[in-house]
C-alpha cells in the first residue's frame, strides 16, 4: 500500500484515469485529506461505496503517531511525530497575535553540520517523503480542530525545523504544490510559505523557477572564513556564489529575501561585522532577522550580551537595512531556533503518553 499524501493532485487524477475513474474525483478526495482532514477514506461520503473501497485497498493516509508535546511557557508547542519505520521527527506550532506557524522538518536528522545546530548533533539519517512533510501541517491542524479552533488559522508555514530543505529538493517541491493549491489543497498562500537553506546554491536557484514561496537564508557570518568554520557548506558554496544565488533568484518585484544571523558572542557581533553585512547584502534585495544565539547543553558558543545586540541592529537601520531582531519562543522546551533534535525527546516518548 502506498500513502496518498506523497500524491499531488494531478498524480492522484492519473491515477484514477488507470483505474477508470473520472479524474475530477482527485479534487474530492484532496477536499477531504487537506480541508475536512478525514481520518479515513469511509469519512468522504460524497465518493461512491466502490470508489472508496478502491482507494481503502490501495492508500493509506496515517503515517505519523504522535510520540511526545511539549509546551513552552509562550504557549509554544513542540511535536514529537514517530514515522511508520520508527525514526522521529519534530514541529513546532508557534502562536503569533491572530494566527499560528508551523515549523516543519524536511529530514530526519541534518547532514550540514552547522555548529550552532543542535539538530546537526544526531547526524542525518534520511529524507522525508512528501507525505510525512504533508502529514506533519495536517495533523497539527487535526489537533488544532480538536480542541475546538478554526484549523485555518494555522495559516503560516516556515521549513526551518529539522533538516536542509533544499537537499530534499524533489519531495519539498512536490509538498510545496499541495500547501499552495488554493483549489482543493491545503490552501497556504506562498506569500505565507517560507524555505529555509544554508546555502545550496543549485537548489535556490531551482526552487526561484518552481515556485513563488520565500526564500531563507541562513547568513550567519560575513566572510567566508568565519562562514566556513560555523557552516561547512560554505566550503562548497562560498560566499561570493551564495550571493550570486540570491541575486538571481527569481521573485516578485516586492520580494525580499531574508537573511538569518545568528549573533554570537566574540564570533560575528561586532559593530566592523554589521557594517561589512550591509554592504555584502547591498546588491540583493534583502531584509535581515538577526537571532541572538540560542544555547543549548553541550555547546561553547553564547549569545551577545542585550546592549550588543541592539547596537549591531542600530548600525543595519541606520544604513537603510530592512531588519528586524526576531525574539525566539519555545527556548525552555528546546523548540527555538537550531534547538531542534529529535533524539533528546525519544527515550521517554512512549511513557510520555
Amino acid at each position: 500500500m502506498e500513502n496518498i499524501l506523497n500524491y499531488t493532485r494531478e498524480d492522484l487524477s492519473l491515477w484514477l484515469e488507470k483505474k477508470g475513474v473520472r479524474s475530477f474525483r482527485s479534487g474530492q478526495v484532496f477536499k477531504w485529506l487537506y480541508l475536512k482532514l478525514a481520518k479515513d477514506f469511509e469519512q468522504m461520503t460524497d465518493l461512491g461505496k466502490d470508489l472508496r473501497a478502491l482507494l481503502s485497498s490501495h492508500f493509506y493516509f496515517d503515517c505519523l503517531t504522535l510520540a511526545d508535546k511539549q509546551v513552552s511557557a509562550d504557549t509554544t508547542t513542540k511535536y514529537l511525530f514517530r514515522l511508520t519505520d520508527g525514526s522521529c521527527i519534530e514541529s513546532v506550532l508557534i502562536p503569533e497575535k491572530d494566527h499560528f506557524t508551523l515549523c516543519v522538518s524536511s529530514q530526519v536528522g541534518c547532514a550540514m553540520n552547522c555548529r550552532f545546530c543542535l539538530t546537526a548533533k544526531g547526524g542525518f539519517v534520511r529524507n522525508l517523503t512528501v507525505g510525512e512533510i504533508i502529514a506533519q501541517i495536517r495533523e497539527v491542524r487535526i489537533f488544532l480542530a480538536e480542541n475546538n479552533m478554526d484549523p485555518l488559522t494555522l495559516s503560516n508555514i516556515v521549513f526551518m525545523g529539522m533538516g536542509e530543505p533544499l537537499a530534499n529538493y524533489d519531495a519539498l517541491v512536490q509538498a510545496l504544490e499541495i500547501i499552495t493549491d488554493t483549489d482543493f489543497g491545503m490552501k497556504f498562500s506562498a506569500r505565507r510559505v517560507t524555505v529555509s537553506t544554508c546555502g545550496l546554491v543549485p537548489g535556490i536557484l531551482a526552487l526561484g523557477k518552481k515556485s513563488s514561496v520565500n526564500l531563507a537564508v541562513s547568513l550567519n557570518a560575513t566572510d567566508n572564513r568565519t562562514r566556513s568554520r560555523l557552516m561547512p557548506v560554505n566550503n562548497t558554496y562560498p560566499l561570493e556564489k551564495l550571493l550570486a544565488a540570491c541575486k538571481d533568484f527569481t521573485m516578485k518585484p516586492r520580494n525580499k529575501i531574508t537573511f538569518e544571523y545568528i549573533l554570537i558572542k566574540g564570533v560575528n557581533d561586532t559593530p566592523g561585522h554589521a557594517r561589512h553585512l550591509v554592504r555584502l547584502l547591498a546588491p540583493v534585495r534583502a531584509k535581515v532577522n538577526l537571532i541572538a544565539f540560542n544555547p543549548h547543553p553541550g555547546c561553547d558558543m553564547a549569545p551577545p550580551d542585550p546592549k550588543t545586540v541592539q547596537a549591531f541592529l542600530q548600525i543595519l537601520l541606520d544604513s537603510h537595512m530592512t531588519a528586524i531582531l526576531r525574539k525566539s519562543k519555545g527556548a525552555d522546551i528546546l523548540a527555538a531556533c537550531g534547538q531542534l533534535r529529535a533524539g533528546q525527546m525519544d527515550a521517554n516518548a512512549i511513557e510520555t503518553l
